[in-house]
């Protein structure tokens, strides 16, 4: 069953329109829990009240406030807020082709499928094809919910994806880490370190090869409960502690050429491992005089 789409659109550079679909790309699959009452097992409702009487505040009540200096606020009305806001025409203005590699993987926001709608069709495979030809992806603005939100399109699997970027200012510096020390490392560090590299990698990301095990025991977990059963977790094997990088690297990649065993075999192996890296107590000092 196709999927269905989110919103409508239309995509715009020079003189050329395309009127587009949006379809949601991703959506979390993560186990949420709710906030209940213990007594009686029902939700619980949030409220707002204020922390100078105390009192519950209905929705017809409250104002919204900009923040301007510490708890000092400019109000605005719904109708002010509404003025401000930018056309909500979904209109997709390309400003400029770019490479590829010219933007950051860390200022996607979220990203949707694009489908041509009604007419468009023959313009959208074009667009799609040309911009594979010249390995180039357009930057845009969309307006949308009111706000002028900054995209990238690309070319996605034949036919265009969408990207919602944060903005320059939105985006923190790497230099902003605590990344400060230098180091020097010897030619067998590195050579230890390139074989780990090349011994764990593989021709392609298969994104299938992985689930999220912390989920699906969860849902083991909710299904045992369901069925009136005690939940019951292994507890998971302590990993040995190695502090040298060069036994470290040399332990990984011996590690990576032992086949996969599973079951008790792992198990044993790896609690052998962790009691021999274990320190030895230090000896007692005997007592003098």
């Amino acid at each position: 069953m196709p999927s269905r789409a989110v919103a409508t659109g239309v995509i715009s550079f020079g003189l050329v329109s395309i009127p587009v679909r949006l379809y949601t790309a991703a959506s979390s699959e993560q186990v949420r829990f709710n906030m209940l009452d213990s007594r009686h097992g029902v939700r619980v409702k949030q409220q707002y009240y204020s922390p100078v009487d105390g009192k519950v505040m209905d929705k017809g009540e409250i104002i919204k406030g900009y923040e301007y200096a510490r708890d000092q606020f400019v109000t605005f009305t719904d109708e002010e807020l509404k003025a401000l806001e930018a056309d909500r025409s979904n209109h997709i203005e390309i400003v400029e082709f770019v490479p590829l590699e010219t933007f950051d993987l860390v200022q996607i926001e979220k990203t949707y499928y694009l489908g041509a709608d009604k007419g468009g069709d023959k313009a959208y495979r074009l667009l799609s094809e040309a911009m594979t030809a010249k390995k180039k992806v357009a930057v845009g603005r969309w307006a949308a919910r009111g706000k002028e939100q900054l995209v990238v399109i690309r070319p996605y699997h034949n036919g265009l994806a969408i990207h919602q970027l944060y903005y320059g200012n939105e985006v923190r510096s790497f230099e902003e880490t605590d990344d400060t020390a230098t180091f020097t490392f010897t030619d067998k560090e590195r050579e230890l370190a390139e074989k780990l590299i090349d011994q764990l990698s593989s021709d392609d990301f298969d994104v299938d090869k992985y689930k999220d095990d912390y989920a699906d025991r969860v849902r083991g977990a909710v299904e045992q409960k369901v069925a009136g059963k005690e939940v019951t977790i292994a507890a998971e094997a302590p990993r040995a502690q190695i502090i040298d990088l060069f036994e470290a690297l040399k332990k990984s990649i011996a590690e990576a050429k032992k086949p996969s065993r599973g079951g008790d075999e792992d198990e044993a192996e790896e609690k052998a491992t962790v009691k021999k890296a274990e320190p030895k107590a230090a000896p007692r000092k005997k007592k003098t005089g």
